[in-house]
């Protein structure tokens, strides 16, 4: 055991002790009560991996380090706290790109680890040299690279800091190797000083004031709930708000969770892929509130369409999002809990909006989620319709990206916060299996269903070991259609059925695959064996894999084209 200090009784000696950097590290990550980090060493992190050995920090070894990073989203999305990783210079560093940039999109606090070749050899072009500085840039909330070994445990401190705080992302800290090896101390851990970063939390009072004179001249007001929310806890405020006020709720693929799913008053997610009650609302409505989401375009459809007739409110801790894809009317720059606390304080006037009542409801009652059932083939809903109905939709469900995410936005009702794992701005393939590990280390009593598309579920299916090492209990459910399910049904609708290279001919047996990894799993073909073989995958004490076949031309529905307003949906069917 190295000979710094284990505990915080021991955190003076420790600051007055010279140490390596590498054990500086370690000590720093105590500081911050890492107890879990994913990652994959290599010449550049050898003195880090010499100072975790036996430190008392976990450590996961992933398959790849895109896979290290997608774990360290996933644990950051259900738990809040910051996803550590840690990899070499060169290849390593540039493996977490992809993740970097998803956890940016998706506002996800993770703090990367990157060996650096020593300093007197940058910019030589030495082995496994890569400026991961100057490619993470523009794909993270800040970086650093550490050029004297006095600064480390400052810069890891305020790291950890900056992702966690304000809106979160990730943070990127790049260490050289000499300055691993170079002996320094700790800084004394007092408070921390930077100018620069000064989120704001608190809401303008004035502003609070114009939303709720606005709710009393409203006719047609509507709630609008992103994942700030649920980045600030602020679920239940969020609840009490929109009851206290009856005001309907829509939310967008990322916020789903934050309002309960069976409320009467939601209406269902809104977008490309959203219900046409949610959307219609979005049309119609004459006073949106929208709390932590950003406007993205998979919500708004064509800006020019967006709410044409609505007075725009937009809660958000970043000031940086309010006013860039949507006029705003209202700004609030605050977090999403202090503003909702400070609604609720000025209580006023609350009206009926008994017509919007009728006609929202209506329509949600008239156009739900719809799939055209067939004899004995399996469609992609049904398997979501299960998984709800036999987890009682207490499950945290992850997914990867394309048409399945979609289907368990859609069939499965989100009741509870922190429970919907997905890549949403990046839309990373290869994100689930990842994430879904990360997830059940976060969440180790909880159900993770893994929900995974055939294409996906390849791109990252090594860290199948990593789910067998830790004996995870993750049920993977792979929505099976042959082919690249979104792209094959874009090119169905929007390029005359010329499927170019969408169709996967070739794929693994995957039970067979599983079995190799001393995986049980099972295969269905049959609707009629789905119900039973998917309460068996559930009921499995350990790790379980599930191929369900399922029809290989379903289309996700109902749809809003390219270029389409919210109003002009497509594939809406009554019920």
């Amino acid at each position: 055991m190295d000979k710094f200090a284990v505990d915080g009784s021991s955190a003076k000696v420790a600051s007055s002790c010279m140490m390596s950097g590498a054990q500086i590290l370690v000590e720093s990550l105590r500081r911050e009560n890492v107890d879990l980090m994913f990652g994959y060493p290599g010449g550049a992190v050898l003195p880090l991996y010499d100072a975790l050995y036996q430190c008392g920090i976990r450590h996961v070894l992933t398959r790849h380090e895109q896979g290290a990073i997608h774990m360290a989203e996933g644990y950051a999305r259900v738990t809040g706290r910051p996803g550590v990783v840690i990899a070499t210079s060169g290849p390593g560093a540039t493996n977490l790109v992809t993740g970097l940039a998803d956890a940016m999109m998706d506002s996800l606090p993770i703090v990367a680890i990157t060996g650096q070749v020593s300093t007197e050899v940058i910019g030589t072009d030495a082995f496994q040299e890569t400026s991961i500085i100057g490619i993470s840039t523009p794909i993270t909330k800040h970086n650093y690279q550490v050029r004297h070994v006095d600064e480390l445990s400052q810069v890891i401190r305020e790291s950890f800091h900056i992702a966690s705080t304000g809106r979160p992302g990730p943070v990127l800290i790049d260490i050289p190797k000499n300055v691993a090896v170079s002996l320094g101390r700790l800084d004394d851990g007092g408070p921390l000083s930077l100018p620069g970063y000064q989120p704001n939390l608190e809401p303008n009072l004035l502003q609070l004031k114009r939303i709720i004179e606005g709710l009393v001249e409203a006719e047609r007001p509507l709630l609008l709930v992103g994942a700030g929310v649920l980045h600030a806890k602020a679920h239940r405020e969020l609840l009490q708000f929109a009851e206290v006020y009856q005001l309907p709720v829509v939310s967008t693929l990322l916020g789903l969770g934050a309002f309960p799913g069976t409320h009467p008053q939601f209406l269902g997610m809104a977008g490309m892929h959203g219900s046409y009650a949610a959307n219609q609302a979005l049309y119609e409505t004459d006073f949106l509130i929208n709390i932590g989401s950003r406007f993205d375009d998979r919500l708004t459809g064509n800006v020019r369409h967006f709410a044409p007739n609505a007075t725009i409110v937009h809660i958000d801790i970043d000031p940086a999002e309010i006013g860039k894809n949507i006029r705003t009317h209202i700004p609030v720059v605050a977090d999403a809990k202090r503003a909702l606390m400070g609604l609720l304080r000025m209580g006023q006037e609350v009206k009926d909006f008994a017509q919007w009542k009728e006609r929202v409801y209506g329509n949600k009652r008239e156009f739900p989620f719809w799939y055209v059932p067939e004899a004995d083939i399996i469609k992609p809903q049904a398997v979501l319709q299960q998984l709800y109905k036999l987890t009682d939709g207490d499950a945290i469900v992850v997914t990867d990206v394309g048409q399945h995410q979609m289907w368990a936005a859609q069939f499965y009702t989100f009741q509870n916060p922190d429970c919907w794992v997905t890549s949403g701005g990046l839309g990373t393939m290869g994100f689930g299996l990842p994430a879904a590990i990360g997830a059940q280390f976060g969440k180790p009593d909880k159900t993770v269903l893994a929900v995974l598309g055939d294409a996906g579920f390849q791109m990252t299916l090594q860290e199948l070991s990593v789910v067998v090492e830790a004996k995870l209990p993750i049920k993977m459910m792979i929505v099976n259609n042959g082919s690249l399910g979104m792209v094959r049904q874009w090119q169905e609708l929007f390029y005359n059925e010329r499927y170019s290279e969408s169709l996967l001919v070739s794929q693994p047996d995957y039970v067979k695959l599983a079995d190799a990894y001393g995986i049980p799993a099972y295969r269905v073909e049959k609707a009629s064996e789905l119900s039973r073989v998917l309460l068996a995958a559930v009921e499995e004490p350990g790790p379980v894999l599930v191929d369900c076949r399922v029809a290989a031309l379903e289309n996700v529905y109902p749809m809003i084209a390219p270029g389409k307003g919210l109003h002009e949906m497509v594939g809406v069917v009554p019920l």
